[in-house]
């Protein structure tokens, strides 16, 4: 493309095959504004600006250069530029006018609609539904005419996902009494409208942990079931194949299966099922007897402190309404204390009460099919409930037998750590590392907490379990895979990181990262990208050293 000429023939040959072919975007301005396509709609003092200055040279600019090599790239043909021409000759402005001013109307009386929909929900929800029943039984007609089926679906909408104080969701008016054959169609449409769009159900905080295949979610996919079968398959055996099984759970484990993967995968089963059942009994009597040792010595003076620490951090876990249930208190505070009497090396650190969580949500669940969340542990037979325990303190001793330099004097498996995501992060996202540089934001001020938690603090616990499938899938996951989904995780906020202009804003944003709403789908992409990572850098330390 040596010349202007070369560049338009570029844009004119064989239009419609070239790849990326603009197509129209109808409500933005498509194509540019052209005055011989739309000159009935100018007046005498709207006349577009001529592409010559008066008084100077009729040379292009620059600018004009570029806009005259480009101008056809909008062409899409002929026959479309006549259709565009036709459809202007009809427009009249008053027309235009005076559906723009309908439109801002209604636009107005829709808020007024919504902002009533807003107050009513404060009130109790019976008086609420008996509310949105009389107005669908009695609409204003004037407003019905003047809003149309369009404003009927977005007002659908709204009520649809407008969740009440207490968590729960308000029926849209689709789904209440009507009154007409009318309405009956209208919000047929607005239904069927609905469930053809893509669509994403609010996630509760704990519910719905990790996969769609917990209760309350939609039936399985044929995917889902076919990997839930693999699982079984390979579970089934007499020799669990621990290979293969890594291999289907580094993309997420189905909740039916996931109790029995998360043991054999942390070691604390053997792969031979003959073994298993001895296994369990054994270390579930081995536990319950360092208890029997240990436990009543929380009140001595060399342990007291150790156990009041617990006793404080506890409640400040995440969820609250699973923690701070008696029953589910004591068991973290009997796990928690023996761990730390086991490990003299360390002995407990606040951040190790964290990571008793995952396991002990997902070990609930291999008894129970409701959501964790509003369920009262203490329901569950006193047997089961030393079955959970034992198990979510061998599982957790094992995840800490390969990051106790986390937790030693002086913490130097963090430090090494967080010293590795400044020089990894340096190396893939330049900018990012010189923005928190300018601003004076050391990484240890945010990402020791990212080590020290696994990331638990921040991300939903659903999201962290998981993550918590791929840790156990992937070797060394939680010593070494996690440094590289820290850096994947920091620089997937890159835009966020460089708009914040302060070191205030910047701690605040790295502190309080925006994932509540997290999913399956971010978690996977986050993975995707730290593997990526892992792959360039791993085995060449020194790529990512300056």
């Amino acid at each position: 493309m040596s010349g202007d000429g070369n560049k338009k023939q570029f844009w004119k040959r064989n239009t419609a095959k070239v790849p990326g072919n603009i197509q129209h975007v109808y409500g933005a301005q498509h194509p540019p504004f052209d005055p011989l396509l739309h000159a009935n709609l100018m007046k005498a003092g709207n006349k577009p600006l001529s592409t010559t200055t008066p008084g100077k040279p009729k040379k292009a600019t620059t600018f004009q250069e570029f806009e005259s090599i480009t101008s056809d790239a909008w062409d899409v043909g002929d026959d479309d530029d006549e259709l565009l021409a036709m459809a202007a000759q009809n427009l009249n402005i008053e027309v235009v006018m005076e559906t723009a001013n309908k439109v801002i109307e209604n636009h107005s009386k829709l808020q007024e609609r919504r902002q009533q929909q807003m107050e009513k929900m404060t009130e109790p929800e019976e008086k609420d539904r008996e509310e949105a029943q009389e107005e669908e039984e009695e609409p204003d007609e004037e407003d019905e005419r003047e809003e149309g089926a369009e404003m009927t679906t977005d007002l659908s909408f709204s009520l649809e996902t407008l969740p009440l104080s207490d968590n729960r969701m308000v029926k849209s008016h689709s789904e209440a009494p009507v009154g007409s054959p009318k309405e009956v169609g209208v919000e047929q449409a607005a239904l069927h409208r609905q469930q053809s769009l893509p669509h994403r159900p609010v996630i509760p905080l704990v519910a719905r942990m990790a996969d769609q295949n917990t209760s309350g979610t939609p039936a399985m996919t044929q995917r889902e079931a076919s990997r839930l079968d693999k699982f079984r398959q390979v579970l089934a055996g007499p020799n669990t194949d621990l290979e293969e099984l890594r291999k289907l759970s580094w993309s997420g484990i189905p909740r039916q299966v996931r109790p029995i993967t998360w043991k054999l995968l942390s070691g604390y089963l053997p792969a031979n099922a003959e073994r298993r059942e001895s296994t369990l009994q054994r270390k579930r009597q081995e536990y319950f007897g360092f208890i029997e040792q240990y436990y009543d010595s929380r009140n001595d003076e060399h342990h007291q402190d150790t156990y009041r620490q617990i006793h404080i951090d506890i409640p400040r876990m995440s969820p609250e309404s699973l923690v701070l249930q008696p029953k589910v208190t004591e068991i973290f505070e009997r796990i928690l204390f023996i761990w730390a009497i086991r490990h003299p090396a360390s002995g407990y650190v606040q951040g190790i009460n964290d990571l008793v969580t995952p396991f002990f949500v997902v070990y609930v669940f291999e008894y129970i099919e409701e959501e964790v969340e509003n369920f009262n542990v203490s329901s569950l037979q006193e047997e089961v409930l030393r079955n959970i325990e034992a198990d979510s303190f061998w599982c957790m001793s094992k995840l800490l037998d390969g990051i106790q330099d986390n937790y030693t004097f002086a913490q130097p498996g963090i430090q090494r750590k967080v010293k590795a995501l400044e020089e990894l992060v340096s190396r893939i996202d330049e900018n990012v590392h010189r923005h928190m540089q300018q601003y004076e934001v050391e990484y240890l001020q945010f990402a020791f907490r990212w080590m020290n938690n696994l990331l638990m603090r921040e991300l939903p616990l659903r999201c962290t379990i998981r993550l918590w499938d791929t840790y156990q899938a992937e070797p060394e996951g939680f010593s070494h895979f996690h440094l590289y989904v820290c850096a994947a995780f920091l620089v997937r906020w890159r835009k966020e990181i460089l708009d914040e202009k302060d070191f205030q804003g910047l701690m605040i944003l790295l502190q309080n990262l925006p994932t509540m709403h997290w999913g399956n789908e971010e978690v996977s992409v986050l993975l995707a990208e730290a593997y990526r990572l892992k792959f360039a850098f791993a085995d060449a330390p020194n790529h990512y050293k300056r």
